[in-house]
């Protein structure tokens, strides 16, 4: 989103919209065996690291101990709903 520069840009603004459409066809279909509010916070905390990875690696954005100790606990909590839930399909 940051390249399209506030949508001005052509080419990131159309990539920016696929990736939406692809990013909730691909939650709809969790939604058919995960219930909404698990797939929503798996969705969400991995979204919010991989979006991170991606603006380290392509932004060069940094982050510090305490943002990456607070991702290092949403990863925990992701993992934690996927091996002991009993709401979380598997």
């Amino acid at each position: 989103m940051k390249q399209s520069e506030g949508f001005t840009k052509l080419v990131p603004s159309l990539l920016t919209a696929l990736a939406y459409v692809v990013a909730f066809y691909c939650l709809s279909l969790t939604l058919k065996t995960i219930p909404t509010g698990v797939a929503y916070a798996i969705w969400s905390g991995c979204g919010i690291v991989l979006i991170a990875a991606v603006a380290w690696i392509i932004q060069g954005q940094k982050l510090d101990v305490p943002a990456m100790a607070g991702m290092g606990l949403i990863v925990a909590g992701v993992i934690v709903m996927n091996a002991f839930s009993k709401t979380a399909a598997h």
